[in-house]
């Protein structure tokens, strides 16, 4: 058998198949979900998984989960992302998922949601604004992150994306160093994701996943604003999916089980 989840994101799109088939790859979303499922079916049958077939299972999730048509089953971001988190965990943990267009802070305790916080009424906080900003800048996201970890921090006081842009025009007029931008753009998103966090009691364990996970920088900044240690890890985007399938092989072992009372 083969177990796969598909965690379609605003920015990204990541699959992981497990079983007679381990790998995993990301591609970018683009406007329309529907091709992208398409184009993951696609490169799931070049490897060797079909998805039409009996012997795969597949979970959706994420902001385009209803656009994969062939999948068995669609389960909540919030789900996938707890089971992903646990196994990068390996115990009870809070999960910072900095995402494209939101983020979340999950906390699981006894390998359960317990509670949930998320942010997706403002970009402030999430990765599309470090994007923006990068933009603006004329860099890429990751060097974004190269350059402010040699810089010195600018305030960016405004809570509004389109404020803060306004802020770092003024300070680019000023002939402001760009690594000095740079480093109030990342301290401006990790301290509101901070104060997100910290709106909830967080155990020992606390994971960052999504997009910024690749970031040690990031995931250090982070840390300093929360007073704890946040890890992260290199394959951090992939919890969702990772959650996915393994929630996809849990679900039809359980099923066969059932089936063979």
């Amino acid at each position: 058998m083969d177990y796969v989840g598909i965690d379609i994101g605003s920015t990204a799109s990541k699959v992981v198949a497990r079983g007679k088939n381990e790998l995993h790859f990301t591609l970018p979303t683009g406007w329309n979900s529907k091709e992208t499922a398409m184009v993951i079916e696609d490169r799931l049958r070049e490897a060797g998984v079909d998805v039409r077939s009996d012997a795969t299972k597949t979970i959706a999730t994420g902001y385009g989960r209803v656009a994969v048509d062939f999948a068995d089953y669609v389960v909540t971001e919030i789900t996938c992302h707890a089971r992903g988190g646990i196994e990068f965990a390996g115990k009870d943990c809070a999960i910072i998922d900095v995402g494209g267009q939101d983020t979340k802070v999950i906390l699981v305790r006894q390998g359960m949601v317990q509670d949930f916080l998320m942010n997706d009424k403002c970009s402030a906080g999430t990765g599309k604004f470090l994007e923006i900003m990068a933009n603006r800048l004329g860099i890429t996201l990751q060097e974004l992150f190269n350059i402010a970890s040699q810089g010195d921090v600018l305030p960016i006081s405004s809570l509004c994306t389109v404020f803060a842009e306004s802020e770092i025009i003024s300070y680019i007029g000023e002939g402001r160093k760009r690594e000095d931008i740079a480093a109030g753009v990342v301290d401006s998103v990790a301290a509101k994701v901070a104060q997100m966090s910290l709106r909830r009691e967080l155990p020992e364990k606390i994971m960052l996943t999504g997009g910024l996970s690749e970031s040690t920088y990031f995931a250090k900044i982070l840390s300093d604003k929360i007073g704890r240690k946040v890890e992260n890890t290199s394959h951090g985007r992939y919890a969702g999916a990772l959650g996915a399938a393994i929630l996809a092989e849990e679900k039809s072992k359980r099923r066969a089980k059932k089936n063979e009372h």
